[in-house]
């Protein structure tokens, strides 16, 4: 391969490089711009401080909390949490009862909406429903008021017998009927409508608070749901619409479930040919049912934005609570370590830094000029990848994530030496400095490969596996072994080869860090050490008896040995 088109592939992969910085620059400008960011990594909840939210849970008198519901309810909340793109949040129980969720910064308040709410979903037969005014101009209100009676009612009739399925209205007492009739909205979820027995009827209010229905007992409940995605609605003809809503896949019991009740409603008449979707005690919707829907794919619409379908398929998505939750505070929290250990960890990474520039420039000398810039280069582009991940995904840097950084100028450094000393022992072996860069690279790149893979199996593995500041250690972890592959690819091979073509490097300096000589690239019999023309007709022969001296006393030791070398 010609020298010209070696140097001509080290400037393009360098050209790669620099329009990959160029665009995380240009994100993340445009962040700073537009959306006010910060050219700055966010902090973590140890580093920063956040919001601590203390979630009380809701049950049902003469209930118990069991371990299993709060577990259950631990990890439900987590994976919001962190759908939401918030990184290093801390989820937790106090006293066996209560949750505390805690999240660095100020969250917005659609992650507040998405911890809070308990996405307790239901599905409830229809039974009776009416608007809230007209209902209120026939049986009044229980307001307390004095407004002026409204008429006496006709008894709702006395069950005539047991009811056989959920659409039955032998569900119905007079009871319930006038609690129908009277009760406000207010009332009804303050007395626990998202709590209330799945076994029994319900009384409720629409989400908007304008209709009020008689529902069933549930049928089908949230955890039935095997996958959510909030998406644009299709219009009969097949045409997408700008109305949002959620598609919703149910798992096998779910699906034959729904399968069978949307079978019975769907020959029914009325409000009894609805299926109301109750979320958190409110009916999100409450469609008609045209069919039945055997495939298990219903799709919930309504007065959806995208926020609001996308915060619920990922409530849905993740799973409804086992149990109903409402915030018992919320309050500002002080970070658990500070600037001081940040600082503190800073230093640490400053001195390891120090340290293999160091022994880069006692090992190598002027190659080490390679090592420190492409540390350089690794740490600038860690720096914007770190800082648009922040910015654009809801990443924040805290004390493990920064040790993840540091282990990181371990890493890099040893793909560095793994790479140089391939090119020493290719000179060794007589070839000049451009050829040993090159067959040196071929041998070296397997080795940085497989460490990377290595490496970065290992932080996708501790990630999966683990929780809470751990988790940040194994991002930077993983992160950082990514770059260092690319800088290594694409930076430090690139300049290792246009250095070679100058005069410094290819006649074997003693200051370059490669020399020939000092290497010890000496042979036996004919063979001499080739070099580049550079090399002055002294050296050559200086080389050339240092090769035949050391075979001669290879010749002697094998003549005392009887003939063996």
């Amino acid at each position: 391969m010609s020298t010209q088109s070696t140097a001509r592939r080290a400037v393009r992969a360098i050209t790669w490089l620099l329009i990959i910085t160029a665009s995380l620059v240009a994100l993340i400008g445009g962040g700073v711009i537009w959306d006010k960011q910060s050219w700055t990594p966010k902090l973590a909840l140890d580093l920063e401080g956040g919001t601590e939210i203390i979630l009380a849970p809701q049950i049902q008198e003469g209930t118990q909390l069991t371990e299993d519901q709060l577990a259950q309810a631990v990890g439900i909340i987590r994976q919001r949490v962190d759908s939401a793109g918030v990184s290093e949040s801390e989820v937790a129980t106090q006293g066996g009862t209560n949750i505390v969720v805690s999240i660095p910064g100020t969250p917005d308040q659609a992650t507040l909406d998405r911890i809070r709410s308990s996405a307790k979903l239901e599905f409830r037969a229809v039974l009776l429903t009416d608007a809230v005014a007209s209902l209120e101009a026939v049986g009044g209100t229980a307001t307390g008021t004095d407004a002026t009676p409204a008429p006496t009612v006709t008894p709702w009739p006395a069950p005539t017998a047991s009811p056989t399925d959920g659409s039955d209205t032998n569900w119905i007492d007079d009871t319930i009927y006038q609690s129908y009739l009277k009760s406000t909205c207010d009332e009804l979820d303050a007395a626990g409508a998202n709590v209330a027995d799945p076994t029994k009827p319900l009384i409720v209010c629409s989400d908007d608070g304008l209709y009020k229905y008689v529902l069933g007992p549930v049928e089908v409940d949230g955890s039935m749901i095997a996958n959510a995605q909030g998406n644009y609605l299709y219009g009969s003809n097949g045409v997408q619409t700008n109305e949002w809503g959620v598609y919703l896949t149910f798992n096998g019991e779910g699906t034959k479930a729904f399968s069978t009740v949307t079978q019975r409603l769907s020959v029914l008449t009325g409000a009894r040919n609805q299926f109301a979707i109750v979320l958190d005690g409110r009916v999100i919707s409450a469609p008609r049912t045209l069919a039945a829907i055997a495939d298990g794919k219903p799709v919930i619409s309504g007065s959806f934005t995208e926020t609001s379908a996308k915060s619920l398929s990922d409530q849905l998505k993740f799973g409804a609570l086992p149990i109903g939750f409402e915030v018992q505070s919320s309050d500002t929290v002080t970070p658990t370590l500070g600037v001081a250990q940040l600082q503190s960890g800073l230093i640490a990474g400053a001195i390891g830094l120090l340290l293999v520039i160091i022994y880069s420039i006692v090992q190598y000398r002027a190659l080490a000029l390679v090592t420190i810039s492409s540390l350089l280069v690794a740490f600038g582009f860690t720096y914007l990848v770190i800082t648009y991940l922040s910015a654009a995904n809801g990443y924040r840097l805290s004390l493990a994530g920064v040790a993840g950084l540091i282990v990181a100028i371990g890493i890099t450094a040893d793909s560095f030496i793994v790479y140089f000393e391939r090119v020493r022992d290719e000179l060794r072996e007589g070839r000049t400095l451009a050829s040993a860069v090159e067959s040196g690279w071929a041998r070296a790149v397997r080795t940085i490969v497989v460490s990377d893979t290595v490496n970065l199996l290992a932080a996708v593995v501790l990630f999966v596996l683990a929780v809470g500041n751990v988790r940040g250690f194994a991002f930077t972890l993983g992160v950082t072994t990514v770059v260092d592959l690319l800088v290594v690819v694409l930076f430090t091979h690139p300049l290792l080869q246009l250095l070679a073509r100058t005069r410094f490097f290819a006649s074997g300096h003693p200051w370059s860090g490669l020399n020939p000589k000092s290497l010890g690239a000496v042979y036996r019999g004919r063979a001499k050490f080739v070099v580049d023309s550079t090399v002055t007709g002294a050296e050559l022969g200086k080389v050339s008896k240092e090769a035949r001296k050391r075979q001669t006393i290879a010749e002697r030791r094998a003549a005392d040995n009887g003939g063996e070398s």
